[in-house]
């Protein structure tokens, strides 16, 4: 039986939100990607996409995620996650993975800058086209899709609907 969840969504969906508040009701423990990344490297994510460029955060990324040991644990993963089949194929087989879906609209009212986000996307593609592609990948990649286009309770209590038997 799988023991443990993993959310994936766009910046701005909420993940480490939805995430921190999840593992204290489950008790379960939280991990985000994007802080073991930046503890391993010693630099945010924005300084390692500018010194190395966006498909290297991605491969990263793909490394991180791949030696995690799931027990009882709530993933948060990075955005970009999902342009990796090793790492979701990981997070599948040892997860429920949810998609934390959110309208284009509210995640610019989220994020209202990228710029400093560390941001994984090709430097001609727009926000709005990452959203596009994403959207697809997440829906690809998920058990479960639960809309956090509401507050963060109405978004947990739905998610912990999803596993009462």
């Amino acid at each position: 039986m799988i023991n443990s969840i993993s959310l994936i969504g766009m910046a701005g969906a909420g993940k480490s939100s939805v995430g921190r508040e999840l593992s204290k009701v489950l008790d379960f423990t939280f991990i985000d990607s994007d802080d073991l990344i930046e503890a391993k490297y010693g630099k945010n994510l924005q300084e390692i996409l500018n010194d190395e460029g966006y498909i290297k955060l991605r491969e990263i990324e793909n490394l991180i995620i791949k030696d995690i040991h799931f027990d009882r644990t709530i993933l948060s993963t990075g955005g970009s996650a999902v342009y990796s089949n090793e790492a979701m194929a990981h997070i599948q087989k040892n997860s429920n993975v949810i998609f934390l879906d959110v309208p284009f609209n509210q995640i610019l009212e989220r994020v209202p800058s990228f710029l400093e986000r560390g941001f994984a996307k090709a430097p001609s593609q727009s926000i709005e086209d990452a959203y596009a592609e994403r959207q697809k990948l997440y829906q690809t990649y998920s058990h479960y899709r639960v809309s956090n286009a509401k507050d963060l309770d109405s978004c947990i209590t739905k998610i912990i609907e999803l596993f009462q038997t």
